[in-house]
């Protein structure tokens, strides 16, 4: 009998590891769990980005259904969503951003380049405010509702997918 236990106790290890490891494949990775969602934004007040434009704080979420996305000049898939990110501004959606970890200088010439989406820009330098919302990487986008709690999070880059079918119509609803 003792033999058999030899061979049974790691083949039902395995088989048990199998099942873990299995069960996670089916798991989409940009959705990261925020211990953040239903609860308030983070305190926070950052300096203007931009020469003549305001900064950004945690009470400018107040009253209105706001966007907010982290980005950097340096990242790559935070130039693949930009322009989905200045369609989202055309059509009228509240979009502040937080440069996060960046040269302010940098990012200046990122938004002077492609365009700039924000209606109010802050920048993370030190990439406190950033830790503080959970940020994993850049890109992140929240929904922040009108009374300043955050409603989504999107680890990644946006992709159209992901406006059209999650943040728009939560957007939509939340305005109401």
């Amino acid at each position: 009998m003792a033999k058999r236990l030899v061979f049974i106790v790691p083949a039902l290890v395995f088989a048990a590891m199998v099942a873990f490891f299995f069960a996670g494949l089916g798991r989409d990775p940009s959705l990261v769990p925020s211990a953040l969602i239903d609860k308030p934004a983070p305190s926070f007040k950052l300096p203007a980005l931009l020469d003549g434009k305001p900064g950004l704080s945690s009470a400018d979420f107040k009253g209105k259904v706001t966007l907010v996305n982290v980005f950097a000049s340096w990242c790559v898939p935070c130039k693949v969503e930009h322009p989905l990110l200045m369609g989202l501004a055309k059509d009228g959606v509240v979009l502040y951003g937080i440069d996060y970890k960046d040269k302010p200088e940098d990012a200046r010439q990122l938004l002077t380049a492609m365009g700039n989406p924000y209606d109010r820009v802050g920048a993370d330098s030190d990439g406190s405010t950033g830790i503080d919302w959970g940020v994993y990487g850049v890109p992140e986008t929240y929904v922040v509702d009108s009374t300043g709690t955050i409603r989504f999070k999107q680890v990644g880059p946006l992709n159209r997918e992901v406006i059209d079918d999650a943040i728009l119509p939560l957007v939509r609803r939340l305005a109401k």
